[in-house]
């Protein structure tokens, strides 16, 4: 057993125990369940799926102390085809079972697979809950703006207007941003990511995986059977350049090969694109998720167009440290179980059974 400033993830949960350094290392293959994997062709799943099994070797866990929890939905059928622990629990409440693993177990390393309608509709108050609590785990949410295992109905991500089964006059719903919603949560990481692009998934995963605390990764997810091509505009080789605002700490958020940035909107307080020739490199932002203040990375996130993706924020938003839930609820029974002078041995049975209390025989 280690603890987890030992850890090569320090966000992980001291108590969780490592691979002996003289095993074979892990491979994608451990962690591949016999399960046969039943998304349609093309679908985006199967390369998130894929980068998953190839990242979870690097944490260098064992199999064991790594728990999947999802709800319902395409993306939910996760836990089966991963070989760690998992549960396919009930829709929309993931956040809520995996928040009781992540409190009683602090030795597991806990996520959550969700999709849009699953985390967004029915479970839209226990992502919020879960975010603002802050607790230890990590929150995939995968974003094909439809709902795929029912058969093409639209989500609360799908843009106003959108056709559909249960919208054949087009959808009247305005719909969620989920990196915005998540901000104003508080979400303490909040990123985008793409299922194409295995490399900056890997490294969002990465990231989020060593956040001691709740994070939240929304993955754009194309869905070739209902929502086709919905995310075309930050695939596509010819235009991603100038749909893609890649978002690295520290670095100018400059996009469209380096001829377009992020600058301060003075008229509404939020951001805007600028041609880099017209306003000069120094008024360009320079990208800082550790601000605690929230406000910056909002602003960015409203950036995302909801129709069409016409320029799109990917990469961790915002990465601040601040408490966890599960801790402090540690915290307060290792406090409570902890007897002062002339106070009963055990004050936590004292304070169940203290005060207006009586037997019924």
């Amino acid at each position: 057993m280690t603890t987890s400033t030992e850890l090569p993830f320090p966000g992980l949960r001291s108590g969780v125990e490592l691979v002996p350094t003289n095993d074979q290392p892990q491979t994608g293959k451990e962690y591949t369940s016999d399960q046969e994997v039943r998304w349609c062709p093309g679908c985006g799943d199967y390369a998130v799926l894929k980068a998953v099994q190839g990242f979870l070797p690097e944490l260098g866990l064992r199999r064991e102390n790594i728990v999947f929890v999802s709800g319902i939905g395409c993306s939910s059928r996760f836990p089966y085809y991963l070989d760690t622990y998992g549960m396919h629990s009930i829709h929309g409440r993931a956040p809520s079972i995996a928040t009781g693993i992540a409190t009683a177990r602090e030795d597991l390393s806990v996520w959550v697979v969700t999709g849009d309608g699953d985390a967004l509709s029915i479970g839209g108050n226990h992502l919020i809950h879960a975010l603002r609590r802050n607790v230890n785990m990590t929150i995939m949410l995968f974003n094909n703006r439809i709902y795929g295992l029912t058969k093409g109905q639209y989500s609360p991500t799908s843009e106003a207007g959108k056709i559909t089964k249960s919208t054949p006059m087009g959808s009247l719903d305005h719909p969620f941003n989920p990196v915005s919603l998540a901000l104003g949560a508080e979400g303490s990481f909040v990123a985008r990511t793409i299922d194409s692009d295995r490399k900056h998934l890997t490294s969002v995963l990465s990231a989020a995986a060593a956040h001691r605390g709740t994070s939240f990764v929304e993955i754009y997810q194309n869905c070739p059977i209902f929502n086709d091509g919905a995310f075309d505009a930050i695939k596509n080789n010819d235009t991603k350049a100038d749909a893609i605002i890649p978002l690295v700490h520290g670095e100018p958020i400059l996009f469209g090969n380096g001829s377009k940035g992020l600058v301060r909107d003075t008229e509404t307080g939020g951001v805007k694109v600028a041609l880099v020739a017209d306003v000069g490199q120094d008024a360009i932002m320079v990208h800082d998720a550790h601000n605690t203040d929230p406000t910056t990375a909002f602003a960015i996130s409203r950036l995302t167009d909801s129709g069409y993706l016409n320029q799109s924020p990917i990469g961790i938003f915002r990465q601040v440290e601040r408490p966890t839930y599960d801790d402090g609820a540690r915290g307060q029974i290792a406090s409570a179980q902890q007897a002062a002078p002339g106070e009963p041995q055990d004050r936590l049975a004292a304070l169940i059974g203290g005060g207006d209390t009586w037997t019924v025989v």
